[in-house]
């Protein structure tokens, strides 16, 4: 039994979406991410020299004569996000340039002179320390602040922030991360300002004893404006603490600088009752939750309902079984709760040892039969056909399942579900139905007894199918067609890794003059849409816009866009050759927005029985600690094309080519979806 909840925790976390982020929770793990709303005006600040610092003497030595002269700073880096250690590889802390900030330029790229960086440590208990050593003389951005109206030589703006590099060396380049840091960084940021910096820590280096630096906001509450007031400051490093008014500025040779999650920090109410913690939720989630129009949610009746539920919970198990239905109660694939193992094991916790598939022509057959089960001890026969369920038609029987790995953002995903589901029922529940297995000239009727067993469930879903040693990518040329064949089962495991393969993957076809490629992401739970883009860049020679993002502004109290639109960014090596695509309703988030990337320019040709599953909310914003031990997600982003339409969430990224779902299919005998790719593109080839 333990093993099986061990493994049913791991459904839950697939299903709430924890590896399937876009946009804010993708970026702001590697550092840098985009404004949440558009500026009404743009404020005056200073422009930066975009050149590193030359070389000069140092102007104040430390040691004896200076002993509270800045060497080293150490510190810890607090998380509670969900996505932040599935994704550590090879962290580091950087001195982060914040010429970017003072320019308000978020493609601004840090200097590879300028940047020191310094090791994390990650310890057994999940705890994560760093140290870093300072330069004498830093190779950053010097920026004139002072405001005096004078060109000055300037000072240098650090923040010290965490990052996990993705793509080179041990360094940063443009696709790691540009602008600057919004998470895990020593600054504290307001997402709802255009990322304004608005407390923290600041480590500031002077060149000499002429310069200034602001002491104060100013009137307009911004950092680096015009009307911040100013004063010198002493040569060489000076620690600035931005929460304190004046700025205090400090000088001491260790300095400790604890790094702040951010605004994707867990929402914690799980220290609440269970009707303030539901409280808490319902009135940020029903502000923030971006597709209310398009899924027609009526917060109102919600709340209503749901809130009476909760205050007349008993016990944690009743608390999650309010909660869960709250979430059903919204189409949408990102929103969850975790499973309550003894609430699911009373309602679901049984089976029959079958596993199911729907076919196109109408059909449910069976695909599994485990051993030792009722199903095998009836002599149910793989391919057998289940022609009633409980008296009526399968079909039909499906149709009115709840499946309790739910929500779902479309109804061909739900129906999916829903057939993996009809099985599961409490344990001890007796069935009718009736089968006809292959040869059988007619069905038979029998009854059947779920017994405790979930490796039915298992078998059903994608992410159990894989072996655990099995690589994030694995490529091959395919020996019938020459075609490369690469597959991509998650944008969320070591980037470092991930970025790698694709690279050696990508070099490899064009080092072979591989025609043409098939991707096949059917089994992928999503990531880091970043890195999807990154990949992306490999077949685009030029830069292409794809989406803009909007969130909740509580200072306008609507939904404001964001500055800087996702795009297709070219990466420095492109395959050139047709591609096919293969998707299904297990591509989620950000396998979406790649697979979406690759229709611009009709450049790949999309494959599959079932279109994507068609969530693609921004959720790095939305986690949640509840009462119970319970963890919830729900969106907080919405992404549109350039002209204001809403992609993916709803409806999936569309097929060009639909491949029915077959009796060989089902039960693995063909590949059909693999073989239409294939036919698709030798026919491109070879028109």
């Amino acid at each position: 039994m333990k093993t099986n909840l061990a493994r049913l925790s791991r459904v839950s976390l697939t299903f709430l979406g924890l590896f399937a982020l876009v946009g804010l929770a993708c970026q702001a793990l590697s550092g840098a991410v985009t404004p949440t709303e558009a500026p009404t005006s743009s404020p005056s600040k200073s422009s930066p020299t975009l050149t590193p610092t030359p070389l000069p003497p140092s102007p104040v030595q430390a040691g004896e004569e200076n002993p509270d002269e800045p060497v080293f700073i150490r510190g810890s880096i607090p998380y509670t996000s969900p996505f932040f250690l599935n994704t550590i590889s090879a962290p580091f802390v950087l001195l982060e340039d914040e010429a970017g900030f003072v320019a308000r330029n978020l493609e601004f790229q840090f200097p590879l002179v300028g940047q020191t960086i310094g090791p994390v440590e990650v310890h057994p208990n999940g705890d994560l320390t760093y140290t870093l050593a300072l330069p004498s003389v830093p190779q950053g951005t010097l920026v004139d602040v002072d405001n005096n109206g004078s060109t000055d030589t300037g000072v240098q703006v650090f923040a010290v922030a965490y990052w996990s590099n993705t793509w080179g060396g041990p360094f940063l380049e443009e696709r790691d991360g540009t602008g600057w840091s919004t998470a895990y960084t020593s600054t504290l940021t307001d997402p709802e300002r255009d990322d304004e910096i608005t407390g923290g820590v600041l480590i500031v280096w002077a060149p000499d004893e002429e310069q200034a630096f602001p002491t104060d906001f100013g009137d307009d509450g911004l950092l680096f404006t015009e009307d911040d007031p100013t004063e010198s400051i002493p040569p060489g490093y000076s620690m600035v603490d931005l929460n304190q008014s004046p700025f205090k500025f400090e000088k001491q040779a260790e300095l400790d600088i604890v790094l702040n999650e951010g605004d994707i920090a867990v929402n914690d109410y799980a220290d609440l009752d269970y009707s303030d913690a539901f409280t808490a939720l319902f009135e940020k989630v029903s502000r923030e939750y971006p597709f209310t129009q398009e899924k027609n949610i009526d917060w109102a009746q919600l709340q209503e309902e749901f809130s009476q539920r909760v205050a007349d919970a008993q016990d944690d198990e009743d608390f999650y079984r309010a909660i869960r239905d709250f979430t059903f109660a919204i189409p949408d694939a990102h929103v969850g709760v975790g499973v309550n193992p003894q609430v699911f094991f009373e309602e679901a916790g049984g089976g029959f040892g079958l596993v199911l598939a729907e076919l196109t022509d109408g059909r449910v057959i069976v695909t599994q039969v485990l051993p030792d089960t009722p199903a095998s001890q009836e002599g149910i026969q793989v391919g057998a056909e289940i022609v009633t369920w409980e008296g009526e038609p399968t079909v039909d029987a499906i149709s009115s399942v709840t499946p309790l790995l739910g929500p779902f953002s479309t109804e061909h995903h739900a129906r999916l579900a829903k057939v993996d589901f009809l099985t599961r029922v409490p344990p001890g529940t007796r069935v009718s139905l009736s089968y006809q297995n292959p040869g059988d000239s007619r069905p038979t009727e029998t009854n059947l007894s779920a017994v405790v067993e979930y490796e039915s469930l298992f078998a059903s879903l994608s992410g159990f199918s894989f072996d655990e040693l099995l690589l994030p990518e694995d490529g091959q040329v395919l020996d019938d067609s020459g075609f490369g064949y690469i597959r991509i089962t998650t944008f969320s495991d070591d980037y470092n890794l991930m970025a790698q393969l694709w690279e050696r993957f990508i070099n490899d076809l064009n080092d072979n003059e591989v025609p043409a490629l098939i991707l096949d992401l059917r089994a992928n739970s999503g990531g880091n849409s970043g890195l999807a883009l990154d990949f992306a860049g490999f077949f685009f020679d030029e830069e292409i816009p794809l989406w803009r993002s909007a969130y909740y502004n509580e200072h306008s109290q609507k939904f404001e866009y964001q500055d800087y639109p996702a795009k297709i960014r070219p990466a420095p090596t492109q395959f050139t050759g047709p591609i096919a695509v293969l998707v299904s309703p297990d591509c989620i988030s950000a396998c979406e927005g790649f697979a979406y990337a690759l229709t611009q320019d009709g450049r790949a040709t999309i494959v599959g029985n079932y279109p994507t599953a068609g969530a693609f909310g921004e959720v790095g914003r939305g986690q949640y600690d509840l009462p119970g031990d319970l963890s919830a997600q729900f969106p907080t982003g919405r992404s549109e094309t350039i002209n204001g339409d809403l992609i993916i969430e709803g409806k999936g990224v569309q097929l060009d080519i639909t491949v029915p779902v077959t009796e060989e299919s089902a039960l693995g005998i063909e590949d059909t979806v693999l073989n239409a790719a294939i036919d698709a593109l030798s026919k491109e080839i070879n028109p």
